[in-house]
């Protein structure tokens, strides 16, 4: 018998995982739980695209990065509109079921932390949170791991670009930080290199999606839940605030005025 599409997606397995917690059952647990879940899937992806585009910078693949910046911030687009069906839940719909939450929180993704600290916004107090052994390795290899950034620095060697040595040899468990010697080899390359240029703004492009992420996800927590803190005791719109405008390339920011 030939493979059937619900075979092939695993379809059995895949609906059986929402199960609503809240006795009468309430309407919206639903769609909390099922937003959730694609949250958590397009994490997936998004690591999986992150892993592959740090090859290509590394390997110095122009084009092949170029798409898959294409492709990341069209991800990060369809995070903003599931907001959108997310806020079709009132906040009063939103406490008939919250309590049933008990300790679990957003807050706890693992996923996103290891996007995070892929992207370099690294942390090393985070883990503190995770008690899975599982979920902890990962986010060790991660925060242990080169960024994102590290592998663009590998691009721009590659390209002639004169990366300056403190970059080179940075501590990759550190924060990623803005460098005057990079940005002026990134103004050289947007009046030089005009394929380079083109994937320097689908970088920038990408960054300000992650940031409208960020912003629409503080607003949405800020309309459902007001100032009360979050489920598992954290601090709520009060938290997420504190991660706007971190941009994951700050030197592609720090040069807007040069170009």
């Amino acid at each position: 018998m030939s493979l059937s599409y619900g075979e092939y997606l695993k379809l059995d397995r895949l609906l059986a995982l929402q199960e609503p917690r809240s006795d009468p059952a309430q309407h919206d647990e639903m769609l909390f739980i099922v937003i959730h879940q694609v949250y958590e899937l397009w994490f997936k992806l998004l690591l999986h695209e992150v892993d592959r585009c740090e090859a290509e910078l590394s390997g110095n693949d122009l084009f092949g990065a170029i798409a898959r910046f294409k492709r990341l911030r069209t991800v990060l687009k369809t995070l903003v509109e599931q907001i959108d069906v997310l806020e079709t839940m009132t906040p009063l719909q939103f406490l008939t079921f919250r309590g049933r939450l008990e300790e679990a929180s957003g807050f706890q993704s693992a996923q996103f932390r290891a996007l995070e600290f892929a992207l370099g916004h690294k942390r090393p107090e985070m883990l503190a949170h995770y008690a899975d052994p599982a979920d902890r390795a990962m986010l060790e290899r991660r925060l242990a791991g080169r960024t994102l950034v590290d592998h663009f620095y590998d691009f721009l060697l590659a390209r002639g670009a004169a990366v300056p040595e403190a970059l080179r040899r940075r501590d990759v468990a550190r924060p990623v930080e803005p460098s005057p010697g990079l940005q002026v080899e990134l103004v050289r390359l947007f009046r030089t290199a005009p394929d380079v240029a083109i994937l320097l703004e689908l970088m920038t492009d990408f960054d300000e999606g992650l940031q409208e992420w960020r912003y629409r996800h503080v607003k949405m927590v800020e309309r459902t839940i007001g100032t009360r803190r979050g489920t598992g005791g954290s601090a709520g719109a009060e938290y997420l605030r504190t991660t706007l405008f971190r941009p994951v390339f700050p030197d592609l920011w720090a040069i807007r005025q040069q170009l």
